[in-house]
């Protein structure tokens, strides 16, 4: 665990992005489609026990619950290893004998199609290569993976259609040599198309109206 390593992966950045995709229903409208869901997904709001030592880090985490054995859960902490150009801090994520979870009860509308990001982080090389990180959404996995070596901040998306009011959003994890990191979690709604086409259709009206009255 050098921090050269742990550097690189704030100052570099890949385009993997996985999708996984659901049947688009027509129950969104504009006032919500822009509106995020989750609370503190870029691990701002807890500031940093000693922000000049990344060995200090800071177990509260603001909005987020935190669940599994104590010695597990005491790996979840606050560390200042952002996503790059993304704030000051993100959240260190490590373990010793089983997964340990970190959720967040998000508030949803029935048959919306909602979009899932997140920036996810290792700085694990093999030999000493052995994690896993697990994304769960209303009590389903729709993410596991074991043994991720080294990367930078990577972008993962998946797109999912509520079925209840409420939402868990659920991220598992461990890693017995070194660190995941997580930032910039977010969920918000997916725009139906019928909207997209409007909002398109209002710009190109625009554009049209501007250079008629410059005509005029």
């Amino acid at each position: 665990m050098k921090l050269t390593k742990k550097l690189s992966i704030i100052a570099f950045s890949v385009t993997t992005t996985l999708i996984s995709t659901a049947v688009i229903t027509n129950t969104s409208n504009t006032a919500t489609q822009a509106a995020e869901l989750v609370k503190n997904g870029s691990f701002e709001l807890d500031p940093l026990v000693d922000p000049n030592n990344p060995n200090v880090t800071n177990p509260n985490i603001t909005d987020w619950t935190k669940s599994g054995d104590p010695m597990d859960i005491s790996g979840i902490r606050i560390s200042n290893f952002p996503q790059h150009d993304s704030g000051n801090q993100g959240l260190s994520l490590s373990g010793f004998i089983d997964l340990s979870y970190i959720s967040q009860t998000l508030s949803t509308q029935p048959g919306q199609q909602y979009e899932l990001s997140y920036h996810l982080a290792s700085i694990d090389e093999a030999p000493d290569l052995d994690n896993q990180f697990q994304t769960f959404v209303g009590g389903n996995k729709i993410f596991d993976q074991k043994d991720i070596s080294f990367q930078p901040y990577t972008p993962y998306k998946f797109n999912f259609t509520a079925d209840a009011s409420s939402t868990e959003l659920k991220f598992g994890n461990w890693d017995k040599y070194g660190f995941l990191y997580l930032d910039n979690v977010s969920v918000k709604p997916v725009p139906e198309p019928s909207t997209i086409g409007g909002i398109a259709i209002a710009g190109l009206l625009g554009v049209w109206l501007k250079k008629k009255k410059a005509i005029s």
